[in-house]
């Protein structure tokens, strides 16, 4: 187990490299002059030789690079122009944002694919496996704007349940923060546990049609025992990778559905920095995002082996 865990660890070495050149080149990349970027819209020449010297734009490539890395590894990940603050003060502001209404649809994506699959794999050619197939397809088929706009109409507009925008933290009020992020939430995690449900309900048939859960069942231990402990354990492994892509892509911003609920989290920084050509936002922002991918990743080969004993030797 811990030698699997050190490989996985050398691994990310090489990747997080990699993944710094290629941020790092999106600066280059992309049209234009930075440095006229950054100057403003004066961009007068003595101000554009100045920014030109301060974000080191006058030296070499790869010593520009140099620069940049040794940022990273003090914390620095640059200024923005548009907010005039640091970038890591504007990604620690807007992430926990995101990561809370992350958490939160992927806890109700687990909470209603999983179950689903399961049910809809055990009862197959039943009225329940037509009817999660059926979520499953509305679920996939249902655009994010539509859905927030009429859970807004419902909630908010016609019940008065719920707040229709806008966000509380948790540490200020937790039953205000939940309230307002609880549409936006289920938003998000409706599409994904449509997704989970397909692959659950793929994992579990194949697995229950294995040898393994045969054996069991002609060893007399109840159905109960057979699904859940057998065949949803070996199961889990394409469900725990599919979890873990779908946690990165929301923790990489929510554009649509921050937008919809006026929420101020990583997709509106991401969004309103690529408009503005924020550079330093939208390296610190990729950055972020490709780090949080990764991460996810290497978690989701440690519950590879924790759910599955077979994978440990």
């Amino acid at each position: 187990m811990l030698t699997f865990l050190a490989k996985r660890l050398l691994q990310l070495v090489p990747t997080l490299f990699f993944v710094s050149v290629i941020i790092f080149s999106l600066l280059h990349l992309l049209p234009g002059d930075p440095a006229l970027v950054m100057a403003g819209e004066e961009r007068d020449l003595a101000v554009i030789e100045q920014v030109r010297h301060q974000y080191h734009l006058d030296e070499p490539l790869l010593l520009q690079y140099v620069y940049w890395v040794d940022g990273l590894l003090h914390g620095d990940l640059g200024r923005s122009i548009r907010w005039s603050d640091d970038v890591s003060h504007l990604i620690a502001r807007t992430l926990p944002v995101t990561a809370q209404l992350a958490m939160m649809a992927i806890v109700i994506a687990f909470a209603i694919g999983i179950p689903a699959g399961i049910v809809s794999a055990v009862k197959k050619d039943t009225a329940w496996d037509y009817g999660a197939n059926i979520f499953a397809l509305w679920g996939i088929s249902t655009p994010n704007f539509w859905l927030g706009i009429m859970l807004i109409f419902l909630f908010s507009v016609k019940l008065g349940w719920l707040p229709a925008s806008g966000y509380v933290p948790l540490s200020e009020d937790w039953k205000t923060s939940l309230s307002a992020t609880i549409m936006p939430a289920f938003v998000l995690g409706n599409s994904i546990a449509a997704i989970l449900m397909r692959h659950t309900r793929g994992a579990m048939l194949q697995a229950l049609s294995s040898d393994y859960v045969r054996t069991a069942r002609a060893k007399g231990l109840y159905e109960r025992t057979v699904v859940l402990k057998h065949a949803m354990r070996n199961a889990l492994t394409p469900v725990i990778t599919l979890g873990a892509l779908e946690l990165g892509t929301l923790l990489s911003g929510t554009v649509l559905t921050e937008q919809i609920f006026s929420i101020p989290g990583f997709g509106k920084l991401i969004f309103e920095a690529a408009f503005s050509r924020d550079y330093a936002v939208v390296q610190g922002v990729v950055l972020i995002t490709a780090t949080a991918y990764i991460t996810l990743n290497f978690v989701a080969d440690i519950l590879y082996v924790l759910a599955n004993p077979r994978l440990r030797s």
